[in-house]
């Protein structure tokens, strides 16, 4: 079996986070959300990788480079715009052969991994196995409707949904998918839509089967999303200190900090992350927070958050929660007369002042 995995998406709903970084490399408990899909794949004994790239391709082959140091071998594979994932298969074509395969959307997590998914697919060999999960927005979702654990009809963002049952972002196809993918026709927001091809497949009476999972899953489109996301990873969280830490600052908790990180005066509770290199003093930072490297964190509060790299936070007055800061960002609070709010905003930027 081969892998493909999905990164070539502009992550509009990110922005501006995305506007200068590819959304599958932003980070949850430290670790690029697409880096958690290629080590699903390798646990679950797949070792041929094709990752579908767009525009942010350079950087998603600079942080993944060849897949040696995950276990697997990985292809890169051009999609010159986001025609739809029915469309990212059709390109892969050459890449997949005629062999089974698990496509896997890159900005997605699936906590417990798709091993059990894999192992159901070998065995009882249909022509195509998704993934799917109860919540409680099906109108959001492409959603399946099921006889038995056959799968009878799939519908996109339905606004009555039969079931709320969605479609996580796994699926397995054999090859007859590439017969669908050529048959269906664009949709009204002109892509090539995967439910049409699988839903091509149920018309065409191939055998399409469905594995409900139990275990918790995120799409990380949103910022609420990647914050949940978040959340949960950090519940897995081992607590260890590569970094020094003065005798003034305490840690409680699952806390895990990095090699060079040095931790003044401060209070660190977890389940909480903080990368390599940062400088923490007369802080407090709470749960499900993820610091990355080499940022400075001064006389401020953040709780519920995620910080990204070389990004400096100093002598704010509130505490920072649900906030998703970007790169090389700065916040501080100034002794400047007249007293102001003082920005510098990217496009698509939200700003909560209080």
């Amino acid at each position: 079996m081969r892998a493909l995995i999905l990164s070539g998406g502009k992550g509009t709903r990110l922005r501006p986070i995305t506007h200068t970084s590819a959304k599958q490399l932003v980070p949850v408990a430290n670790k690029p959300i697409l880096f958690y899909g290629i080590e699903a794949m390798r646990e679950a004994g797949i070792t041929e990788v094709g990752i579908v790239v767009g525009d942010t391709h350079q950087e998603i082959r600079d942080a993944v480079g060849d897949g040696s140091r995950f276990g697997v071998k990985v292809t890169y594979i051009r999609q010159e715009a986001p025609l739809g994932l029915a469309h990212a298969v059709l390109v892969s074509e050459a890449f997949l052969g005629d062999q089974p395969f698990v496509m896997y959307l890159g900005d997605n997590l699936v906590r417990d991994g798709i091993r059990p998914l894999v192992e159901e697919f070998r065995r009882d060999r249909p022509n195509s196995q998704i993934l799917l999960a109860h919540v409680k927005n099906p109108e959001e979702f492409g959603v399946a409707e099921l006889d038995g654990g056959r799968v009878v009809r799939l519908e996109e963002k339905p606004a009555q949904p039969r079931s709320d049952l969605a479609l996580v972002g796994v699926y397995m196809f054999d090859a007859h998918v590439f017969e669908a993918v050529k048959a269906i026709r664009p949709s009204r927001r002109g892509e090539l839509e995967i439910t049409d091809a699988i839903q091509y497949l149920i018309d065409k009476k191939f055998d399409v089967r469905s594995h409900v999972i139990g275990g918790w899953w995120k799409d990380t489109g949103k910022l609420e999303d990647m914050l949940e996301a978040n959340r949960m990873m950090l519940e897995n969280l081992e607590p260890k200190n590569s970094g020094t830490l003065d005798a003034k600052s305490r840690l409680e908790g699952r806390v895990v900090i990095g090699a060079g990180t040095r931790v003044e005066n401060s209070l660190l509770r977890g389940p909480l992350i903080v990368g390599e290199r940062c400088v923490i003093r007369g802080a407090y930072l709470g749960p499900f927070t993820s610091i990355s490297d080499e940022c400075v964190i001064e006389d401020s509060e953040i709780e519920h958050s995620i910080v990204l790299e070389r990004s400096r936070i100093g002598r704010l007055a509130m505490r920072v929660e649900g906030s998703l800061v970007g790169k090389d960002v700065v916040i501080r609070a100034t002794d400047a007369r007249p007293r102001s709010y003082r920005f510098m905003i990217g496009d698509s930027c939200c700003v909560d002042v209080v």
